[in-house]
């Protein structure tokens, strides 16, 4: 249990000045170029999918907004408010509560909602005749807050009302039996005091773990939840949230946090916020000529931002913004990509605090996956995974009544195994591992590595028993590329995921000095793995999905995810492979997918694909989302977070293959500047193109590991100086370097 009270509270505050302006700060200056606007009423709320409404939210709670003007609607969530229990559709995110605040005299007025990406802060404009209302709010980054200041312009007065609503069947909750199902929930809504509203829901009959969160809401200076704006007299809201998992007593510690706020405790709130998002901002940023491209670039890692640090409950599919309950695939850690794949450019954007929730709530399922390689396929030491995951260990998929009534049908085709739901596939596990993987090659974080090994050896060893002796090459037999597609041989998903889980359970051992038995094991099967299946499409050698089975789809990306995320061929690779990486790309054109433009562009990338074709795409690809982030028709949610600042950052600095490049998928007629992007080997690297001449490049290394460079001058030398005043020269296509701990290197061409 979490020893932290967690508050959400709805304040009107003053005016917005960013405090972090004071500083020297470059991306401040970039991200505040950039604002998000809605001109109509979200339509796509409340939905069991992804909304397309604006959204606020602190990786603890979440709002996302709706409604009309005269009747606002504010979905408050918590990260950590789910329905717990291992069993088919009865594990989910739920709804916790709704703020009404309706102003009747608005009915009909225009709209507008813009929201500002340097210091989180949303306003609404709302116009009739000569008055118009506004509201300003923010969640507060580090004290569970969001402040709102509520005002009229234009004289005369406007009454309005505010108030908490228990989800509603018909409008949040679904009750469509037999498939879908309401289960039991504690709620309760009533006054603590005259000025004071408390809202409670839970889960605790027939669950894993019992859940329990409560809203309490108060209009400060007033003695009811009714209020009459007048012009120059500002309306403050307060509204507290927390859960049993951050409090003993959730619903006496959100009645005493509204209790306790005052007016003037607002500006130190929000100066601790924006320096909050200061600071986020600064842990790397990039600029680039396409601003639409670069204002995507932003708004996704704000939607990260806003929707995952709950250490230990990770955003679900549709991140912290649930709005109708059951949500779709539960809303689950779906683990053949989904969960998978939000998280893919955290790493090279240097914020690892939002991807620490992703390891946290992965870890718990080791014994499970532990469970179903003894079970189903007799491998004791593996690890071994089915397709639905939740937080603190919850199986979302598991076999069990309801499944033998009303899903027998896959049980029957094999799709569920031991009890797990897996449609075959083998390689959900090797999934999980792809970012820890990534978490430990751009950090070689000794005590990261420590915590996650027991996992990444399991799979590894999953594999070492799984796979059958062929000749001189080790086969996969009786897997699933995709869903459903049982007893295929040879996976490329697979062979490649494998191929990246067996190196990493290699390197790791090596780091942390485990038992080289293990080492030479896994060495060995990786290097006799089979190859990846070939065929011939539109004139071209290209992959084949499997080498006996499927041989191509037509839609999603799983044909070359072995290129990425499983990261198996890069700008290293023996040039057929690379030229065949190259053709699969240019054939499949699956730039905007209803499932994998996120592992699409970065493949292109990874594999050297024309960059002005890549950046035409990409910008189509961000033309081609809601205001609020979210792929357009396209109800995953927050997957594709990921792909325009994945994209990019590998366009402009590759650490892949051991080997840093700069500029290396980047069109040299279009200036860029990047700072800290996080690369392979634990490096943060700086640098400028500017009239296709690239300017001086800054390295800084974490932890003193061996550094190759591809010399981005070609033939030039280059001068190479760290801040204690060494300097080398070197010349030739890699510079090779070793570092120390904590030094800032610059590499500068001589002329």
């Amino acid at each position: 249990m979490i020893n932290k009270i967690a508050t959400f509270v709805l304040v009107c505050s003053f005016a917005f000045p960013c405090v972090a302006q004071k500083q020297n700060c470059k991306a401040l200056d970039i991200v505040s170029k950039h604002t998000i606007q809605f001109d109509t009423p979200p339509v796509k709320i409340p939905v069991q999918h992804s909304v397309d409404a604006p959204l606020l939210g602190n990786g603890s709670i979440a709002v996302a907004l709706a409604g009309t003007p005269d009747e606002q609607l504010f979905y408050i969530t918590r990260n950590d408010f789910w329905r717990l229990k291992s069993a088919l559709d009865a594990s989910y995110p739920a709804v916790l509560g709704k703020v009404k605040l309706s102003i009747p005299a608005l009915q009909n007025a225009s709209y507008k909602v813009e929201q500002r990406l340097d210091n989180a802060s949303t306003t609404a404009t709302f116009t009739k005749g000569k008055q118009t209302v506004t509201y300003t709010t923010y969640v507060n980054a580090t004290e569970d807050l969001l402040l709102i200041e509520l005002k009229l312009q234009g004289g005369g007065t406007m009454k309005g009302s505010l108030g908490l609503s228990l989800p509603e069947e018909g409008q949040e909750i679904v009750n469509r039996l037999p498939l879908e199902r309401v289960f039991p929930t504690v709620t309760s809504l009533k006054k603590h005091a005259s000025n004071i509203e408390v809202l409670e829901r839970g889960f605790v009959e027939e669950v894993d773990i019992p859940t329990r969160a409560a809203i309490a809401l108060r209009i400060l200076d007033k003695d009811d939840c009714t209020f009459e704006l007048q012009s120059g007299k500002p309306i403050h809201i307060i509204c507290a949230v927390s859960s049993d998992f951050k409090t003993p007593d959730c619903v006496e510690a959100v009645t005493s946090k509204v209790a306790s706020i005052e007016k003037g405790d607002l500006k130190a709130l929000q100066e601790k916020h924006e320096q909050w998002w200061n600071n986020y901002w600064n842990m790397s940023y990039v600029s680039i000529p396409d601003k639409e491209i670069e204002k995507h670039y932003y708004l996704s890692l704000y939607g990260m931002g806003s929707c995952s640090r709950d250490a230990d409950f990770a955003p679900s599919i549709f991140g912290s913004w649930i709005t109708k309950e059951r949500p779709f695939w539960n809303g689950d850690y779906h683990l053949n990509y989904n969960h998978i794949a939000p998280y893919y450019a955290l790493y090279s954007a240097n914020r690892l605090e939002q991807a620490m929730p992703y390891t946290n709530t992965m870890l718990p399922q080791l014994e499970r996956g532990k469970h179903y390689s003894l079970r189903v396929t007799g491998i004791k030491d593996g690890i071994m995974l089915p397709v639905g995951a939740g937080p603190l260990g919850i199986e979302t998929c598991r076999r069990d009544t309801f499944m033998e009534n009303y899903y027998s049908g896959w049980i029957k085709e094999e799709h569920v195994q031991g009890g797990g739901f897996f449609m075959g596939q083998k390689s959900n596990s090797s999934y999980v591992v792809v970012n820890m993987s990534m978490h430990f090659y751009r950090t070689w974080d000794k005590s990261y590595a420590q915590r996650v090994y027991p996992f990444v050896k399991g799979v590894a060893n999953f594999w070492k028993g799984y796979v059958s002796k062929q000749g001189d090459r080790y086969v996969i037999y009786n897997d699933a590329i995709h869903e459903g597609t049982i007893g295929t041989m040879n996976p490329i998903l697979s062979l490649g995921l494998a191929r990246m889980v067996l190196q990493t359970a290699i390197d790791m051992n090596e780091y942390l000095n485990e038992d080289a038995v293990s080492r030479e094991v896994w060495a060995d099967l990786k290097a006799k793995l089979s190859d990846f299946p070939l065929q011939q499409r539109d004139g071209k050698t290209v992959f084949r999905y499997t080498e006996k089975g499927v041989d191509w789809w037509g839609d999603n990306t799983l044909g070359i995810q072995h290129i990425y995320p499983a990261g198996q061929i890069g700008l290293a690779s023996e040039t057929t492979q690379l030229e065949t990486a190259q053709n699969t790309i240019d054939v499949m054109q699956r730039w905007i997918d209803f499932n994998g433009s996120n592992s699409f562009f970065p493949a292109a990338v990874r594999v050297g694909y024309n960059a002005d074709t890549i950046l035409t795409k990409l910008n189509q690809y961000v033309n081609n989302t809601y205001p609020n982030g979210f792929q357009r028709n396209n109800p995953h949610g927050i997957e594709n977070f990921s792909t325009t600042p994945n994209t990019i950052n590998e366009m402009l600095c590759m650490g892949h293959q051991d080997i840093v490049r700069i500029f290396p998928v980047w069109p040299k007629d279009q200036d860029a500047t990047f700072e800290r992007i996080r690369v392979e080997g634990a490096f943060l690297v700086s640098a400028q193109i500017k009239g296709g001449v690239i300017g001086p490049v800054t390295i800084i290394s974490e932890q003193g590991r061996p550094l190759v460079l591809q010399n981005p001058w070609k033939d030039k030398a280059v001068k190479i100086t760290s801040k204690a005043g060494e300097s080398t020269t070197q010349r030739g296509d890699k510079l090779t370097l070793t570092t120390q701990q904590g030094v800032t290197y610059t590499f500068t061409p001589l002329k």
